[in-house]
């Protein structure tokens, strides 16, 4: 929907507008809209107590099985974790600038979410095959 109404503002077609915006930022308008959605769910699980299901909204996402489902498959950890080990740790943020914070801190997309559930799935396949073979 996002692209949609960015290519009609851009009075040019979505296709041309998704070329377009990955040859600018290196990343599909969605994967680059995903990133940016997860990096904030991440900052806000870091540094609020605001609920989770809170947090899935406010970043828009309408389901809260989505949201984690999604920020586990591209962090590794559901938000509950991360917002745990995050609370644990010490933090010593206040002497790094919020620009190195927010790219160390930036989710890698470089494929996409199912690309990379797909191939850690077939990963995972492989090895149970290969502890079968007597």
């Amino acid at each position: 929907m996002a692209v949609e109404r960015l290519a009609r503002i851009s009075n040019v077609s979505e296709a041309h507008f998704a070329r377009s915006f990955k040859e600018a930022f290196g990343v599909p308008p969605h994967r680059y809209l995903l990133t940016r959605r997860i990096e904030r769910a991440k900052a806000l699980l870091r540094d609020s107590e605001m609920p989770i299901t809170d947090i899935a909204f406010q970043t828009g996402w309408n389901s809260l099985g989505t949201f984690g489902r999604i920020f586990h498959d591209i962090t590794g950890e559901s938000p509950g974790e991360l917002r745990k080990r995050e609370q644990i740790e010490p933090h010593q943020r206040d002497s790094v600038p919020g620009c190195y914070l927010s790219a160390a801190n930036r989710p890698d997309l470089t494929i996409a979410v199912l690309e990379k559930r797909r191939l850690e799935a077939d990963v995972s396949i492989a090895a149970s095959n290969e502890s079968e073979v007597p």
